[in-house]
């Protein structure tokens, strides 16, 4: 039985959460549990003369109260080790934590918060991207010499990191065009946003700390524990229960160590949960707004022959795990597009606004909103349709990308022909009305993970995993690929996961691939049991063990059908000698090596495994009185290798195609001249809702790819979010005469482009 033609399943985790049972942290409550509230910086830079908390610690019921010299004096970050758990001497952006508190109720706490006394010196405000670069500007980080950064990451001042790919020779290929294009975007910053704000919640027992969280990623919140208290990993247990969501902004490590410091020093459990003003403000996950300068050769003949671009990502205050990002952002930029000669710039820009982060596919779909919309620019400057330009321009199977790399079988022309198809592109449409097109790519990201799987004397199946299941049914598709191995239904399997003390390492809910690479690791441990279950059998059936079939719940021999023992029998036999018990942790598979490939700061993500591949046509009508633009039908098409839960699947295309929806037309967050955010709150920040989602259909183009993820499956959660907004662009340039250029697309920028050039 083929993996794609398992019937249809009721999730583990969905009756907890459609009827209200499940238990998130902010439904947990310890014996003798305190509450905990930050008191932040408050401003987005400056010096701190002054720290008190003599006041906070005064008030009864206040059992702790923690500053910068209550806990190690360290710096920490994946590759560019920056901020301190606590602000320490200077705070650079408003949601900076400079104390926490511990305290019998919210009440008390929030009064402690307020009691600490600090006094500040402000520093000038960096927030300007281009300005940040040059030799004039402050400095966010004045001793940014001193950081002990990780590997190749090139940096200069309020350049965190920077990165360049290049391929051929980008200046004798723009004199050698009949026309080039050039053009500037700018895209605004917004937040991740996941319905449930983040909570935290810390036990100690003994040296021994349990912390409940609502993290993306177990493993890595443990790892960053571990660091900033200097503890052993042994001594620190993360526990996830069900996450309300993600998006990436609960990926990496936020705010564990701080409740866990908090509950050693107060001697009691201590739980804080997020407000939705400070889900805004605080963490350092939100996604970064980015300059993108795009200037392209072309032939009369509309073939691209060079493209040079000019990249900056907004950092915000400290570097989370955006180091990557400048790569990431040059890949997207140069577009899944057969160009000869190549040459882009990126960087990552410290300023003083909140520190950026990987929020659903970083940096793709603002880099491909640019790409895209200059694609469109492109195809008029030479008279051509968009598809067509799209159709000659992009690569195919064996094809060579913008590094060099040549692609194994891939689907991006089968996606530009099925999602334009579905959406009627070319037929007459209302002088209101237009279809835009945009196509994109997002890489694989293969790494270690493991599983164990057993089946019990009753023949009941158990996986044990590190994965972490942040909403996507990713986690809950694991029981496919065990089934399938043994002949199983999926509803015969438990999942244990989300906690650290009790299943092998996975590097959690982020960059898709949790099926990737935890699929793998379930695919190898059932293997192992199938070969006990089969060797079981054939002794059981007189036969040889290379004869035996697992299916439909029972082993049987080939070419005999009659002759058959069920996997219940099977398992209770086995239950008296070697216990069924499988682990998996395969090695995974490397990434491809481009030889004479031409990076600078490379973070290893110019090269791309098992890249995805998506088209997206949408149907969008303007109002030109007022430029508000509705979004009437989108159809979709992505090569994410083979689909191993189609309705999952689906479900992961609608929610990123609506999460660009917003990010194309409505979200976007605002700063003020002193560095704040101007829109900290649901009423201000205009997300998308359920009542807006258009028609959405969905084709996938099942390319199965050697050297990726289970049965040649490919990632899905973020490929969806990429190429919405740039298509929503392209059908409101078909309308206007002219693109809208900076990001989101607001209806005043849309009237403004559409009445008084706005910003063109």
């Amino acid at each position: 039985m083929a993996v794609t033609d398992t019937p249809r399943f009721v999730r583990a985790d969905g009756p907890d959460k459609v009827t209200g049972s499940g238990r998130y942290v902010a439904d947990l409550t310890l014996t003798g549990m305190l509450t905990a509230k930050f008191r932040y910086a408050g401003v987005a830079h400056a010096r701190i003369t002054k720290i008190d908390v003599t006041a906070a610690r005064a008030i009864p019921g206040v059992f702790a109260v923690l500053t910068a010299d209550d806990v190690p004096d360290l710096r920490y970050s994946p590759v560019v080790p920056d901020r301190h758990l606590f602000a320490k001497d200077t705070v650079r952006f408003e949601g900076e934590v400079v104390a926490a508190v511990a305290a019998i109720n919210a009440e008390v706490a929030q009064q402690a918060a307020d009691a600490v006394v600090f006094e500040y010196d402000e520093l000038p405000i960096v927030d300007d991207l281009e300005a940040a670069m040059t030799d004039e500007s402050p400095l966010v980080h004045e001793d940014w010499e001193e950081y002990a950064v990780t590997g190749d990451t090139p940096r200069d001042r309020n350049v965190a990191t920077f990165s360049s790919i290049s391929k051929g020779d980008v200046d004798a290929g723009m004199a050698a065009a009949d026309l080039v294009v050039k053009q500037r975007y700018v895209a605004d910053g917004c937040h991740a946003l996941p319905i449930e704000p983040r909570g935290v919640v810390a036990q100690w027992e003994g040296n021994k700390v349990t912390i409940w969280t609502s993290t993306q990623v177990p493993f890595d919140a443990r790892n960053g524990v571990c660091e900033t208290l200097e503890m052993p990993s042994n001594r620190v247990r993360i526990i996830v229960p069900h996450l309300g969501g993600g998006f990436g902004g609960k990926c990496g490590f936020h705010f564990e160590a701080h409740i866990a410091a908090l509950a050693k020093a107060a001697k009691r459990p201590v739980k804080i949960v997020f407000s939705r003003e400070e889900e805004f403000l605080a963490p350092d996950r939100r996604r970064e707004s980015m300059i993108i300068d795009l200037e392209t050769g072309l032939m009369n003949d509309g073939s691209i022959v060079a493209r040079r671009g000019w990249v900056a990502v907004d950092n915000g205050a400290y570097t989370a795990d955006s180091a990557f990002f400048p790569q990431l952002a040059a890949m997207h930029v140069a577009g899944p597009y057969k160009i000869p000669n190549v040459h882009i710039d990126s960087s990552l820009v410290y300023t003083n606004h909140q520190p950026s982060g990987s929020v659903r596919a970083p940096t793709a779909p603002q880099g491909c909103w640019a790409c895209e919309t200059h694609t469109d620019e492109l195809a008029s400057a030479v008279n051509m349709d968009p598809v067509a330009f799209r159709k000659m321009n992009a690569i195919d199977t064996g094809a060579e990308g913008v590094v060099g790399q040549i692609y194994d079988e891939i689907g991006l022309q089968d996606c530009i022909d099925a999602a334009t198809k579905a959406a009627g592109y070319g037929q007459d449409l209302p002088d209101d009305e237009a279809i835009g097109v945009a196509i994109g790519w997002w890489p694989s990201f293969p790494g270690p993970s493991g599983a164990f799987v057993r089946l019990d004397a009753d023949g009941a199946g158990q996986i044990v995993t590190g994965a972490q299941e942040c909403g996507t049914g990713a986690v809950m598709t694991l029981r496919q690929l065990a089934a399938d191995e043994l002949g199983m239904d999926p509803e015969d399997f438990e999942i244990i996961y989300q906690d650290t003390a009790v299943a092998p390492y996975d590097t959690g809910a982020t960059g898709s691939q949790t099926l990737l690479n935890n699929g793998r690791a379930v695919v190898a441990a059932a293997e192992q049991i199938a070969e006990q279950l089969k060797a079981h059998a054939a002794e059981q059936l007189e036969a040889a063990v290379g004869d035996i079939v697992l299916a439909n719940g029972a082993a049987h021999v080939a070419g005999s059908p009659d002759k058959s023992v069920s996997i219940n029998e099977l398992a209770e036999i086995a239950s008296g000698g070697e216990m069924l018990i499988g682990k998996g942790s395969p090695v995974p598979p490397d990434y491809p090596e481009i030889p004479g490939m031409n990076c600078v700061g490379d973070q290893g993500v110019a090269a791309w495994a098992a890249p995805q591949f998506s088209c997206h046509a949408v149907r969008v009508r303007l109002d030109r009185d007022t430029g508000v633009a509705r979004v009437l039908g989108i159809a979709c098409a992505h090569d994410s290798g083979t689909i191993i839960n189609e309705v999952a699947a689906h479900g992961q295309v609608e929610g990123g195609v609506l999460m660009g929806i917003g990010q194309a037309l409505t979200e976007g967050t605002v700063y003020g001249e002193d560095g704040r955010q101007k829109n900290p709150a649901l009423l201000e920040y205009k997300l998308q809702t359920f009542a807006d989602a258009p028609p959405i259909t969905t084709t996938f183009i099942q390319t199965p790819t050697t050297e990726a993820g289970p049965r040649g499956a490919k990632g899905l959660a973020e490929a969806p979010n990429v190429p919405t907004a740039a298509a929503i662009s392209n059908a409101l340039a078909k309308i206007l005469g002219q693109p809208v250029r900076q990001l989101p697309m607001t209806a005043e920028r849309i009237w403004e482009t559409s009445t008084a050039g706005g910003n063109q």
